[in-house]
């Protein structure tokens, strides 16, 4: 799960592991790895594959929830939230998947470009 997350923690760092989950999920989701309504693992499993304690990465979390970058949900567990924060980085993430299936379709820029317009225009 941690492999799919690509979060590391230094111990000998002088940034405490909370921190350090923290800020690298801050990260995912900053940067579209982790787009609104992304499942994380649980509290306790992330800390498992972690070697941290759990109270350690709920910590973070709680950190993450305050900043309204995560939701908790009683049945769903806690998923990254929307809001506006996100609505850039989603879309930015979606275009960058766009644009690497049209180069993979063997289309050019001004094609893929047509395409986009094109689904602008269409009705909702």
């Amino acid at each position: 799960m941690t492999d799919d997350l690509r979060i590391a923690i230094d111990l000998e760092a002088a940034e405490p592991p909370f921190e350090q989950v923290r800020a690298q999920l801050a990260g995912l989701i900053a940067t579209g790895r982790l787009l609104p309504g992304d499942r994380l693992p649980t509290v306790r499993a992330l800390a498992a594959d972690l070697g941290l304690a759990a109270n350690t990465v709920a910590r973070a979390f709680k950190e993450l929830e305050g900043a309204g970058l995560v939701e908790t949900r009683r049945r769903a567990g806690t998923v990254v939230a929307s809001g506006e924060h996100t609505a850039d980085v989603a879309v930015m993430a979606l275009a960058a998947k766009f644009a690497a299936a049209a180069r993979d379709a063997g289309l050019d820029a001004a094609a893929a470009v047509d395409i986009v317009r094109a689904a602008l225009r269409a009705p909702s």
